[in-house]
């Protein structure tokens, strides 16, 4: 029998052989720096050659990386947004920025890892253009000058009466008397020329000339020395150099028009708040106080068992009652936000009398100035700092002159208020806010314009009461560096955004572009008020931000509006704030802006007190730009895609802004990027 043959040493032999053709491992790849060019491209494709691990370990934040990690080739796209990288001056032709890319590549024993420098460049798209001052006109060419930015004329002060006969004085003025017309002083001119101070000008000249005894009267005109410009006001206070919010919506020139009279109505602002400190000295005399229609609404609810704690406490020990002080409590360490939002409206001008030891003898300025203005305060936050829906919407009502039943008691305001604060708010769904919106309905039904915070929250959700109907939500701004100031991040961006005002920056993270210093340190952009400090119970003043801030301004202007007689109500007051503020981000009404930043000079008609003539250059985003102008008004700026407005205008009321709606101005629309890489505007002449 044959003996079978093995087959073992054959396989082994063919393991050995096919062990022995296997290729060797690669070697480790380690990945090398380049750079990656944009040119004016958007987006690009990024593919490199490469065996291994990597991921995109640091990126700036204008710069897009996706996907941002892998295996094998390093592919993947970047994109710019170069708007957010372009700096202030726009003067930079090319951005340039880094990736840090970490790779690994290798295994085992030869693997390798180490970490490469990519740079990324993307040049800019770029603009030019010249602001033109117009030409001085003189002489006879006055006659055809533009009739506009002109600053108003002064409101009289009191009227001139000449007699016809010597003597007849005594009787024209007893006359203006029985029609009810105050007569604050006389001043014989000679022998049947008379001065007389009144407080309506109007009636006394039609009262005056109806009577036999009077040749003429006329207003007592306030002249100016022509060609010389009104000077701004500016308050001596301690720190009113601190209050940038005001110079930033013309108030120097809007105290200077205050200083001839004419706000003499007066006009009562809830501020629907946390209470407030009627110790203040800042505020002394600025309230309607307990007794004068100041009201906390808040309720108490007493120990469910004797001697337990009360199963609520607004932090006063008691019910709803005529005294919304905001009341200390163990431990409390936050301020008084009702303090702090009702001196920007409010807080007095000059020396506040005897105050603590190192407190100041000035403090800060409110809005409000001598224009016959007071503060409801109406108490619903408590003082773990919470509201309800419930109690904001009963004193929205109160606050309005409306009937409210708390505890059994009914309680009506003596001082009903043409305009209520309300720097509070939540994100609420529609349906759910339907008792704050329509208490706000109510109140704007009785007569008055109810403004809100549009909230805090870094995105776009309708913050309630603001988003009501019937009420005015107020975004935040804050300043740039350039001539126009931008939405503060905090702010909300929504449909119902109607009006932005000053409320600042996070003052830990913003530039200090205001210029001023407190205790030797930069000042940052932050609203400075009134406040109170509960560890050492007396008064201070802090610097805060937010929509809270801003607010308060609007309901300042709202006042001093219905104040001097420029508006009557709720529609015609937001009429004029709306038609009046400062366009900012993208031509006309936006999220972002509502209808732009509220300008007093602009609303309240002040006088010029400044005329320079510069640029302002704005995104549609909201972003702010201030290239230089060379010495014949030339401009070339670098800039990202999107759309722009290019306005070269005057700046009439002294806040650093160019061509608002009431100064002279040029104004072109122009959109950049890839298809349109460069554009020319051309001549601005402000006209």
């Amino acid at each position: 029998m044959p003996k079978p043959i093995s087959r073992l040493p054959g396989l082994l032999l063919l393991t050995v052989l096919l062990g022995a053709c296997q290729p060797p491992k690669p070697a480790p790849q380690a990945l090398e720096t380049r750079t990656v060019a944009l040119g004016q491209a958007t987006t690009l494709r990024v593919d490199v050659p490469f065996s291994g691990r990597w991921r995109v370990q640091e990126r700036p934040d204008w710069l897009t990386v996706t996907p941002q990690a892998g295996t094998g080739p390093v592919a993947f796209s970047v994109t710019v947004d170069r708007t957010r990288a372009t700096p202030l001056k726009a003067n930079q032709a090319e951005l340039t920025a880094a990736l840090k890319l970490a790779w690994s590549s290798g295994e085992g024993s030869s693997e390798q890892s180490g970490e490469a420098g990519w740079t990324v460049t993307a040049r800019q798209f770029e603009l030019r253009g010249r602001v033109v001052a117009p030409a001085q006109v003189q002489g006879a060419d006055a006659q055809a000058a533009p009739q506009v930015n002109r600053a108003p004329a002064p409101a009289p002060r009191g009227v001139i009466v000449k007699y016809r006969a010597a003597g007849a004085q005594s009787a024209s003025v007893r006359a203006l008397q029985a029609a009810g017309q105050k007569v604050s002083s006389v001043q014989a001119l000679g022998s049947t020329l008379t001065r007389l101070n009144v407080a309506d000008v109007d009636a006394a000249l039609r009262t005056l000339r109806a009577d036999p005894q009077v040749e003429y009267a006329v207003p007592n005109a306030v002249l100016r020395a022509q060609g010389t410009l009104a000077q701004p006001v500016v308050p001596g206070d301690q720190y009113a150099g601190l209050q940038w919010g005001y110079a930033l919506a013309g108030y120097g020139a809007v105290w200077r028009d205050m200083e001839g009279g004419g706000y003499s109505r007066p006009v009562t602002v809830a501020v629907v708040d946390s209470g407030v400190r009627f110790d203040h000295p800042d505020l002394k005399g600025q309230m309607w106080g307990p007794g004068e229609g100041a009201l906390d609404v808040l309720g108490f609810e007493a120990a469910s068992t004797p001697g337990g704690p009360p199963k609520y406490d607004n932090g006063d020990g008691d019910g709803p009652d005529t005294n919304p002080t905001d009341p200390s409590v163990p431990g409390r360490s936050t301020g008084s936000h009702g303090t702090h939002v009702t001196g920007i409206i409010a807080a007095r001008w000059g020396d506040n009398g005897p105050a603590c030891a190192g407190c100041s003898p000035t403090g800060v300025v409110g809005a409000t100035y001598k224009a016959n203005v007071k503060v409801l305060p109406v108490r619903v936050i408590d003082a773990q700092g919470d509201a309800t829906e419930a109690d904001v919407a009963l004193a929205i009502r109160y606050a309005a002159g409306l009937p409210v039943t708390l505890g059994g008691t009914t309680y009506r305001t003596p001082h009903a208020a043409q305009v209520i604060n309300l720097s509070l708010g939540g994100a609420l769904k529609a349906e759910d806010a339907r008792p704050l919106c329509e208490a706000i309905a109510d109140a704007r039904a009785a007569g008055a314009l109810v403004v809100a915070a549009a909230g805090n929250g870094y995105g776009t959700d309708p913050y309630y009461p603001a988003a009501c109907p019937d009420a005015v939500a107020v975004g935040s701004v804050t300043l740039s560096g350039a001539s126009a100031p931008v939405r503060s991040p905090f702010s909300n961006a929504y449909p119902q955004v109607q009006l932005a005002a000053p409320g600042g920056a996070e003052p830990y993270s913003a530039n200090a572009f205001n210029g001023g210093t407190l205790n030797g340190k930069a000042f940052p952009d932050a609203i400075f008020s009134t406040d109170w400090d509960y560890a050492k119970d007396q008064p201070r003043y802090a610097a805060e931000v937010g929509t809270s801030q801003a607010t308060p301004q609007v309901a300042a202007l709202a006042a001093l509006l219905l104040s001097k007689g420029m508006t009557t109500g709720p529609a015609d007051t937001l009429a004029r704030l709306n038609a009046t503020a400062t366009d900012l981000g993208a031509k006309g009404r936006d999220d972002l802006f509502g209808f732009g930043m509220i300008n007093a000079a602009a609303a309240l008609s002040a006088p010029a007190v400044s005329n320079t003539w510069g640029l302002r250059l704005q995104h549609a985003r909201g972003q702010s730009f201030q290239p230089a102008l060379d010495p014949l008004g030339r401009f070339q700026a670098f800039l990202g895609d999107g759309s722009y407005t290019v306005i070269g205008g005057a700046d009439r009321d002294g806040n650093g802004v160019y061509g608002e709606t009431h100064e002279l101005r040029d104004e072109r629309q122009v959109t950049l990027g890839e298809a349109n890489p460069s554009a020319d505007v051309g001549d601005l002449t402000p006209r």
